[in-house]
């Protein structure tokens, strides 16, 4: 096993179609993790929800979250991101986001029609600002 530098953890978050799983914490005290779709933007994460969501109401409340990712293939690698949020409603910015995050996952093809049905009032553009950054490579070797 090896130690991912700070850029290689952005590079391995950037590639192909790998599903991030959101940690965020309930008002009552309870974790709540669910699978999101994001682009990586600088040293952010960046996706989407719905305001009135658990992860957006906990988002809201708590101004902090985690990320983790993996490959959930041998040799195993993955890459956990922790920090503040910022949490954004403007249009274009949505819409330009939820574009990218569509094309990403749904291909290019697709990313206008996913950036029209994600880019709307009531969805919450969402940044994490990655303060911890931490992963490793060929975990079973």
């Amino acid at each position: 096993m090896r130690t991912m530098t700070r850029d290689e953890a952005l590079v391995f978050l950037a590639e192909g179609t790998r599903t991030g799983h959101l940690a965020t914490v309930r008002a009552d005290g309870r974790p709540h993790v669910t699978p999101i779709w994001f682009v990586v933007d600088g040293d952010d994460i960046v996706f989407n929800t719905w305001a009135t969501s658990v992860k957006g109401k906990n988002l809201t409340r708590e101004g902090r979250a985690a990320v983790s990712v993996d490959t959930g293939a041998p040799s195993y690698a993955h890459v956990v991101a922790t920090g503040p949020v910022t949490i954004s409603e403007d249009p274009d910015d949505l819409l330009a986001y939820a574009t990218r995050i569509g094309g990403r996952y749904m291909g290019q093809d697709r990313a206008d029609e996913f950036g029209a049905r994600n880019g709307v009032p009531g969805e919450f553009l969402v940044r994490l600002h990655c303060e911890r950054l931490s992963g490793a490579v060929n975990v079973t070797e």
